[in-house]
């Protein structure tokens, strides 16, 4: 079975290089069209469930594909955008100017420091578990599944058993990641990382 691990569409924040995090900021019109385009590029890739973050610009993007596939979306509350608490709306060059100390040690330790009011990376692997064992028990054939950058970049990794690492793993706005599932070994693959080819 195939895992199609989608990042949402763009948005104005993106653009504007600011920290989004569990704000819910609403794709753009460049965001709306990249996910009309997704959907297209992913007519001869028929799923059978499509799993979301509940966030805004990731249900926007998920519900374009649903319309296309003629299915409905199952938000997951774990696929959420990594929470960045008070830093987020601020892009890395404020945070750095005005809290640098923090922010490095962040940087340097992300799995047990976490922003203020944010959540470690620790924290984020045990959502990005908890969301797998729900949708991997749910599958019954090709799956997407609809969230953030950070978030999926975590879920890969899970999904992978830990190589590459999160750092190495950057997903751009309406790409696709295809892995391939073995639900008898459990084994997962990676086959594609960041196809953006239905953008062109």
């Amino acid at each position: 079975m195939k895992l199609y691990i989608i990042r949402h569409g763009q948005t104005d924040w993106n653009v504007e290089g600011k920290i989004q995090g569990r704000q819910d900021i609403p794709l753009n019109a460049a965001g709306r069209s990249q996910a009309e385009m997704l959907a297209k590029g992913m007519e001869k890739r028929p799923v059978t469930a499509i799993y979301s973050s509940p966030q805004i610009r990731a249900m926007e993007t998920a519900e374009t594909l649903a319309r296309a596939q003629g299915m409905a979306v199952i938000p997951v509350p774990e696929l959420a955008e990594i929470g960045y608490g008070d830093w987020e709306g601020r892009t890395a060059s404020d945070i750095l100017a005005k809290e640098r100390k923090l922010y490095e040690e962040w940087w340097q330790h992300p799995a047990t420091v976490a922003p203020p009011g944010g959540e470690t990376l620790n924290q984020v692997d045990v959502r990005c578990k908890k969301a797998w064992e729900r949708i991997k028990g749910e599958m019954k054939g090709d799956t997407a599944v609809v969230a953030h950058g950070g978030t999926l970049a975590h879920f890969i990794v899970h999904l992978l058993e830990g190589q590459p690492d999160a750092a190495e793993i950057l997903v751009g706005n309406a790409s696709i990641t295809t892995i391939e599932y073995d639900p008898v070994t459990g084994q997962c693959s990676l086959e594609g990382l960041n196809d953006c080819s239905h953008l062109m």
